[in-house]
């Protein structure tokens, strides 16, 4: 990983750090921003920046993801990213509610997931170049995982990582657990 990526890695999350802080849609309770000095990261690392290939499903199905609070939400599964990890393969599932254009929503569990990670999982949101199609290849970058607003407080409603996307890895990369919970 180039010093670049990883300075550009924590210019993001300085900027982050800071909407965090002071912005008024802060997921951040108001009550315990004056203490909240940024979030916990692992640091920036290579291993977990992986090219994963697209298999794009023509007809996806919905599937219902249960949520934080009681209502589940429906998305559909638009795609299967396949990719490798330390020699072994693994699969996660990207999602689009129906309509939506644009990113793709990957919502996984892993091995940290509960330990050093937020205990109902964490997110990544692919922004594909255009149309994605069979056989593309894209990068899927844990580093970028990020904990959901519920993470926060529970005046968030989030999607819950199906079990579908419930890797058998420990992947150290991204945010880590707050510290407010």
């Amino acid at each position: 990983m180039s010093d670049d990526y990883a300075e550009r890695l924590r210019g993001n999350r300085r900027e982050k750090d800071e909407f965090f802080a002071e912005h008024p849609q802060s997921p951040v309770p108001p009550e315990h921003r004056d203490e909240f000095d940024g979030l916990d990261y692992f640091e920036p690392n290579p291993d977990y920046r992986v090219e994963a290939t697209v298999t794009v499903h023509d007809d996806p199905e919905p599937v219902e993801m249960e949520t934080t609070a009681s209502n589940p939400v429906r998305y559909l599964r638009v795609v299967t990213f396949a990719f490798e990890v330390g020699g072994e393969e693994h699969a996660l599932a990207g999602y689009r509610q129906e309509g939506d254009e644009g990113a793709v929503f990957v919502p996984f569990r892993d091995k940290t997931t509960g330990q050093q990670t937020y205990h109902n999982g964490r997110y990544m949101e692919l922004e594909p170049d255009g149309e994605l199609g069979d056989g593309d290849a894209v990068t899927i970058d844990f580093n970028l995982a990020y904990n959901p607003f519920c993470a926060y407080s529970e005046t968030f409603s989030c999607p819950l990582p199906p079990e579908e996307n419930w890797l058998e890895i420990v992947v150290p990369a991204g945010e880590k657990a707050p510290d407010i919970e």
